[in-house]
C-alpha cells in the first residue's frame, strides 16, 4: 500500500482550512485518512501551521511519501532537516 502525507481541505467555500493527514495514495482527496498530523490554516497571516513532528518523522520513516506542499510546510518546520539527521544516525 502506498501511503502519503497530504492536505484534505475542509472549511467554507472562499474560507480554507487544511489538516494534514496520513492516507492511502488511492483515497480520494478528502476521503478516507488513516491519520491526521496536523493542521494548516493559510487564511491568516502569517499562515498558521501546527504539526505532530514525532508522527511526521514516524510516518517517513515506514515510508509515507510527502506531497509537494506538505514538503515545503515541513522544511519550513524544520521537520524534514530532523527527518534527514534522524535517517543518517542509524
Amino acid at each position: 500500500m502506498a501511503v502519503k502525507i497530504r492536505l484534505k481541505r475542509m472549511g467554507s467555500k472562499r474560507n480554507p482550512f487544511y489538516r494534514v493527514v496520513v492516507a492511502d495514495s488511492r483515497s480520494p482527496r478528502d476521503g478516507r485518512i488513516i491519520e491526521q498530523i496536523g493542521t494548516y490554516n493559510p487564511t491568516v497571516n502569517p499562515a498558521e501551521v501546527k504539526m505532530d513532528e514525532v508522527k511526521a518523522i514516524d510516518w517517513m520513516a515506514k515510508g509515507a511519501k510527502p506531497s509537494d506542499t506538505v514538503r515545503n510546510l515541513f522544511s519550513n518546520e524544520g521537520i524534514m532537516q530532523k527527518f534527514h539527521d534522524s535517517k543518517n544516525q542509524k
